[in-house]
């Protein structure tokens, strides 16, 4: 599927290095758009479908896509001129389907960028902050020896998509042969809901802001009987400070 959508980008005009656009939820959807995006050597720029009117604006505007992939339905301006593919259009449907499913073959550099994350604005106007394909790359090298990841782990991809720590979650999965389990935005939202789905599918490493740990903790608290049935391996935390004495009653359990 991601080989079939970097083809179709490369049809209608996407270069290396281009800027491309993606308003997608949390899906496979999503996780095929930023495949097929750095298949076609260009760099992805997320946008959450949730986000205001003023902030996908401002995005749009400093980013400059080149083109924009969304879901059906997706309430998100885009540029004027700016091309549009969405993916659930019964045309572009029928065009993936009929495109070669190999490997598209293009090379980039490890310099070359592979995606722009914008920081939150809370200093003042959101930064646009290009990341290189190296730098990714170099994070899961430099780290190995720390975790050990493998094929037999199990992870989440619990954070929006334009959020850094996503980066973390979805090339810890792949680069290393593991599965990937995309957790809906409302289980996000939900603890308990949360807490169950870690359970029933083995996820084995987890990566939380502690705001949202705490949260899981008091689920586990209230639920002990599901949270006894965790395989945790790993509990990476990012994002804010974590107060590690608030862990105890948790780790001890």
């Amino acid at each position: 599927r991601a080989n079939r959508l970097a083809r179709l980008l490369v049809a209608r005009g996407v270069g290396v290095e281009d800027r491309v656009g993606l308003v997608l939820p949390r899906s496979v959807d999503l996780v095929v758009g930023v495949l097929a995006v750095l298949k076609a050597g260009a760099v992805y720029v997320p946008v959450d479908p949730g986000y205001p009117a003023d902030r996908v604006a401002y995005v749009w505007e400093d980013a400059g896509p080149s083109l924009v992939v969304a879901g059906v339905g997706v309430g998100v301006g885009v540029p004027a001129g700016v091309p549009l593919v969405v993916l659930d259009d019964a045309g572009v449907m029928a065009e993936l389907a009929a495109l070669d499913g190999s490997d598209v073959g293009i090379r980039v550099s490890p310099e070359a960028a592979a995606y722009i994350i914008y920081t939150s604005g809370s200093t003042g106007r959101p930064k646009g902050v290009v990341v290189p394909h190296g730098n990714v790359v170099r994070l899961f090298e430099a780290t190995d020896h720390w975790f050990g990841f493998g094929p037999g782990d199990v992870w989440t991809l619990f954070h929006s998509f334009a959020f850094d720590f996503s980066v973390w979650e979805l090339w810890g999965a792949l680069l290393w042969g593991g599965r990937l389990v995309v957790v809906p935005f409302e289980v996000s939202r939900s603890p308990g809901e949360f807490l169950r789905l870690l359970v029933d599918e083995g996820v084995t490493v987890l990566n939380q802001t502690p705001s949202a740990f705490y949260q899981l903790m008091q689920a586990d608290r209230e639920a002990p009987e599901i949270g006894a049935r965790l395989g945790l391996r790993w509990v990476v935390f990012g994002g804010e400070a974590l107060d590690v004495w608030r862990l105890e009653e948790w780790f001890g359990r």
